[in-house]
């Protein structure tokens, strides 16, 4: 029996994936596994037992990966499952940032009690809210993942022009896109996109990336749409370009203090992944790699430790996370088969062995050995 400890709601249709030799609850005090989603896990105390964390979600920013990468505790994401919503959101955002249609909105309820008045008033004041279409504009896609790629799908189903970039981008990615120029770096994104969407991951490189400095590449007017991570973003730069009229507007889905009721700024309290479609696919995905590993050993999406499956020959199996310069052939040795698989990740390796004749084996590097 695994004990899986919940720190949010996680939708009924993933905890069913577990299967019956799972107890799940959201008290448990000595869990092999936890399904998260925005809890915060900084000033948790990880238990000894933990040997899992999986988040129903793409974006890991709440859970300390690297100390959990030490302590030999894989933390997983759900990366593509919450795509086509936050796609949903992207494109309704770039409509947003041109037709000034929530500001509209808002000045429309003000007319409330003007009774017949009301048709004539909305006549005299609609110009005040007008704005370009985006077809035949250009749409800039700074990172060309699992989201990106839809929304630039998407943007040029629409008859806009697609420009991308990512460092990273796959050959099979890559082929996914219907009409996307992709080119080598973000300048050249920035300069001639009358659109910009970020989405990549927040970390040390990409932290406060559209700032004073990038902003000045970008074309003058540029609409800029975050729907990642506010930290991708310098708040100030932000409100000064949008002051200034380098920037007509700032589209988030990430509503903070500085930004809110500032002109230029539509701000929307975190919806990119709430629907329940959404939802039940982030839950699904994240209880069965949680799933996958406790059984198997496979590691599948993981975020801070090597990514590596195997199909089991038969006999005992040991999983090793390990240091990633330990000597993995003497860590097979001291198992007794060279029936094994190991790929690395940064720091770290990650070892498994079918057919293990012995199960104590401590060699240098050795983080955790798990026995299956």
């Amino acid at each position: 029996m695994f004990n899986v400890l919940t720190l949010n709601k996680i939708a009924k249709c993933g905890t069913d994936v577990l299967g019956e030799n799972y107890a799940v609850s959201d008290n448990c005090t000595a869990p092999e596994a936890v399904l998260v989603r925005s809890a915060s896990m900084h000033e948790m105390e990880m238990p000894s037992t933990l040997l899992a964390i999986a988040r129903a979600g793409a974006g890991v920013n709440n859970i300390p990966i690297n100390d959990c990468a030490e302590k030999g505790i894989v933390v997983f994401n759900s990366p593509g499952a919450n795509a086509n919503a936050v796609k949903e959101l992207v494109i309704a955002g770039l409509f947003m940032s041109s037709r000034k249609i929530a500001a509209g909105i808002e000045w429309a309820k003000t007319l409330k009690g003007n009774g017949d008045q009301v048709g004539k008033m909305v006549e005299k004041g609609k110009s005040n809210f007008a704005g370009p279409e985006i077809l035949g504009k250009t749409l800039g896609v700074v990172g060309l993942g699992a989201i990106g790629i839809k929304v630039a799908n998407a943007a040029a189903a629409l008859g806009m022009k697609v420009v991308g970039c990512d460092p990273f981008l796959s050959e099979a990615n890559k082929a996914k896109l219907t009409d996307c120029t992709v080119v080598e770096t973000n300048d050249e994104v920035y300069a001639v996109a009358d659109y910009i969407t970020i989405h990549v991951p927040l970390n040390s490189e990409t932290k406060g990336m559209i700032n004073a400095e990038t902003i000045a590449k970008m074309k003058d007017g540029v609409r800029v749409l975050n729907y990642s991570r506010d930290g991708l973003v310098n708040s100030a730069d932000i409100l000064s370009a949008l002051k200034s009229g380098k920037m007509s507007a700032y589209v988030t889905d990430f509503a903070t203090d500085d930004i809110l009721c500032e002109d230029g700024v539509i701000a929307m309290p975190h919806l990119g992944a709430s629907t329940p479609e959404s939802e039940d696919n982030c839950a699904i995905m994240a209880a069965s790699e949680v799933k996958d590993y406790l059984e198997n050993g496979n590691i599948v999406n993981s975020v801070n430790l090597p990514n590596l499956s195997k199909e089991k020959t038969g006999g005992t199996r040991v999983c090793v996370i390990a240091k990633a310069d330990a000597d993995t052939e003497a860590i097979k040795a001291a198992a007794g088969s060279t029936d094994a698989a190991c790929a690395t990740r940064g720091n770290y390796a990650y070892i498994i062995i079918d057919n293990a004749a012995n199960t104590d084996i401590k060699t240098d590097g050795i983080i955790r050995v798990r026995v299956l």
